[in-house]
């Protein structure tokens, strides 16, 4: 059990695929201990095939319940070092057409979801040797960068998680928590299929990966409570 609980665990939402997945195996490889969540059970055990060290979570990041879940899966397995909300779902709809349930439920994946997660890294990390918390929003949530029809919840709610992490930055700093967001633009993934299916993708997985990769390491010890936009250029 001693070993157990010095053992460094990492917490990724959605990783059934995509992004998740993609962090989830780069932060196995790299010697954590990955508690890897998503709502689709096929989904997220295939990513656990994946590495040796992560252990599949079926859980819905917009209930209460399902985080709780989430955060008892990283205490059996070890100390919380680094949780990431990835987590995110995507519904095409013209505003005139939006209806508040589609609206509640965007706000409720995405935003409610990382203000759990948050809460939840944030208690256990305070109460140990600190940790990090990385969000992943999009450029669609960033002020004067370009909007496309039909997604207004969903760039609201990945504006309110950049808004989100420079609160939880800010509270963190005197526990050693830190927290950052970082918004690619169009990766290589089913929901830019959907969302914006005109735009080629200039980022795979594996490379938004490998920049959380650095976002929780020493070497990005300064940086907290920042958004990263990512404008690829390939």
């Amino acid at each position: 059990m001693a070993d157990e609980e010095r053992r460094s665990v990492a917490v990724v939402t959605g990783a059934g695929r995509g992004i998740g997945r993609a962090i989830a195996v780069r932060l196995a490889a790299g010697g954590h201990h990955v508690v890897a969540a998503a709502r689709t059970a096929a989904e997220v055990e295939a990513t656990a095939a994946l590495g040796r060290d992560i252990d599949a979570v079926v859980a819905d990041v917009g209930s209460g319940v399902g985080v709780d879940s989430i955060a008892a899966a990283a205490d059996r397995a070890g100390r919380l070092d680094v949780w990431v909300n990835n987590a995110a779902i995507l519904e095409r709809r013209a505003f005139v057409e939006l209806d508040p349930a589609t609206w509640d439920r965007t706000m409720d994946v995405n935003l409610r979801g990382a203000y759990l997660g948050c809460r939840a890294a944030f208690s256990r990390m305070a109460a140990s040797s600190g940790g990090v918390i990385v969000n992943i929003g999009s450029l669609s949530g960033v002020a004067g960068v370009e909007k496309f029809a039909g997604l207004s919840a969903y760039n609201v709610s990945k504006a309110g998680l950049i808004a989100l992490t420079e609160a939880v930055a800010v509270e963190g700093r005197d526990h050693l928590v830190r927290c950052v967001a970082l918004s690619p633009g169009a990766v290589d993934t089913e929901m830019l299929r959907r969302a914006a299916p005109h735009l080629n993708p200039g980022m795979t997985p594996d490379d938004v990966a490998a920049i959380v990769t650095f976002l929780i390491s020493a070497d990005a010890a300064h940086l907290s409570g920042v958004n990263i936009p990512i404008f690829s250029n390939r």
